[in-house]
């Protein structure tokens, strides 16, 4: 049977662990949540139309090359494994025996005996017990955040706000790590990920994450999702990311023993402590972490660091020449008419054709890239000005191109159809752009006002925008929710000074 039909990113990251970095079937499957049969299935065909790593397509041609127009054909008799199962207790029954029995009732459409066997195998793989899990030295690193939390208290205004506590344990040594930070955003979460690296000085083939939302963006019991800039992260440092699967406690058993102790002797001696500073606290965990990863095991001989110094750290992967830079994705995001789209409550051009298409943002501290189907097709510089424009020339449409049947023109004669006051406020704002094309947003929203209230009543708010010289969508919109647009607009009162008053002391005061 073909594999499930896969999103080209996750086709990607599986040919990327089984190709670059040689995993076997079963972990690679693990990593990326589908079933080995599809690992293997996804390696074939790229196998088949000669693909090697790494793959320099766009995901259009990839798809076109791995899963072309499929061939209509008729679905055949599964077996009933159950009964399978139950027969092979009884003495003397085999399965190449029940396989000559199912052929026996479906001689034309049944299944070869490999094939038989490969779904006999994964049937029951479904359905197998967890098994004590044995780590070599190099293999995994379990992270996560410890329940417990310290706070920090501003000196100056007394404020006490609370941090979280990450922690890092390595397998095969229990070598831990710990580290106080804001938030359990993306951006940290990724950051401390760094500092433990750092901290190991070096790598391992996995990383074992709980399924909290800043490293796993669909915590779904049989296909989590991996944050892009997670899998961006391993990719960096050559590691594969493996999250504990949902409600599974012995997945993640090693680093929830690591949380215990940090708890126990990391943060509860420091519970009395008032700490000013995330430097001044982690450098009072530091000082603790020291002491647990030195304290002797009650059962073995030496540490955690003896241990982690004679077999973990020599297994470790090397950590890359360069840091790895920490970026902000947007997935998903739509093209707007005027051919921007948002990141960060600023919109960023890219090439107009892309109108109406879907793609992904990736942001770092001073450059926004946008991917379509994989393929970068516009890159900014990034800007915090909230609701300005970057736009690039190169984007725009020529001026004797059709640009999607939207022009400025064309919009006007819209607002016409509302009245002339409507009209002149569409007008004004297409103005008052640099590009028309970036009042296409706004000039959208005030007649889309039009179906929500009504159009006499967007008529009438245009006018009293036009009367007190507010032209915008704001403007609009607020004139509309208050009700204003329904009540009448007081005439300007211009009040004349009196000319001669018995107060007013004249210029001849001041001679």
């Amino acid at each position: 049977m073909p594999a499930e039909r896969l999103t080209m990113r996750k086709i990607r990251e599986i040919l990327r662990l089984r190709w670059n970095l040689k995993l076997s079937q079963r972990q690679v499957a693990h990593s990326c949540n589908v079933a080995p049969s599809t690992v293997a299935e996804v390696e074939y065909r790229a196998g088949a139309v000669g693909l090697t790593w790494p793959i320099d397509l766009d995901d259009v041609a990839l798809e076109a090359k791995l899963y072309p127009p499929p061939q209509l054909v008729q679905a055949r008799p599964a077996p009933d494994f159950a009964i399978v199962f139950r027969e092979l207790k009884r003495p003397g029954v085999t399965l190449q025996l029940l396989w000559h029995e199912y052929r026996q009732a479906h001689t034309d459409d049944g299944y070869g005996y490999s094939r038989f066997c490969d779904l006999f195998r994964g049937w029951r793989r479904a359905g197998e017990l967890t098994m004590r899990l044995q780590h070599k030295a190099g293999d995994k690193l379990f992270v996560d955040f410890a329940g417990h939390t310290l706070s920090l208290v501003d000196p100056h205004t007394g404020e006490v706000r609370v941090v979280q506590i990450f922690v890092a344990a390595l397998a095969a040594s229990n070598y831990t790590y710990a580290e106080a930070c804001d938030s359990q955003s993306v951006p940290a979460w990724l950051t401390v990920h760094i500092h433990a690296f750092e901290f190991f000085g070096g790598v391992t083939a996995a990383i074992v994450p709980d399924n909290l939302k800043s490293g796993v963006t669909k915590p779904d019991f049989y296909d989590p999702d991996l944050n892009p800039g997670y899998r961006e992260l391993a990719r960096h440092y050559d590691s594969v990311i493996l999250p504990a699967r949902v409600r599974k406690p012995r997945d993640k058993a090693k680093v929830e023993n690591a949380v215990q102790q940090v708890e126990r002797w990391v943060l509860a001696p420091l519970r009395n402590h008032t700490f000013h500073s995330l430097a001044e606290m982690n450098a009072a965990i530091r000082e603790r972490l020291d002491w647990l990863n030195n304290r002797p095991f009650a059962k073995l001989d030496g540490s955690r660091r003896s241990l982690f110094e004679q077999v973990e750290k020599p297994a470790l992967k090397p950590l890359p020449a360069k840091r790895f830079e920490i970026a902000e994705w947007k997935v998903n995001v739509g093209v707007n008419i005027d051919y921007h789209i948002e990141f960060g409550h600023h919109f960023y051009s890219v090439p107009y054709l892309l109108v109406g298409e879907r793609v992904d943002v990736r942001a770092t501290t001073f450059a926004v890239e946008v991917l379509h189907k994989g393929r970068r097709v516009a890159s900014h510089r990034r800007s915090f000005h909230k609701g300005g424009f970057s736009t690039l020339d190169e984007h725009r449409p020529k001026a004797h191109q059709r640009y999607a049947e939207w022009t400025p023109s064309r919009i006007v004669r819209w607002a016409e159809t509302f009245g002339p006051n409507t009209a002149f406020v569409v007008e004004h704002v297409l103005k008052t752009k640099p590009h028309p094309e970036q009042g296409f947003r706004s000039c959208l929203g005030i007649l889309r006002l039009g179906k929500r209230f009504g159009r006499d009543r967007l008529e009438a708010a245009c006018a009293r925008a036009r009367g007190i010289g507010s032209l915008s969508y704001k403007s609009v919109a607020s004139i509309l929710t208050t009700g204003l647009d329904q009540k009448p607009m007081a005439p300007a009162v211009q009040q004349e000074l009196p000319i001669t008053h018995e107060n007013i002391r004249g210029p001849d005061y001041f001679h």
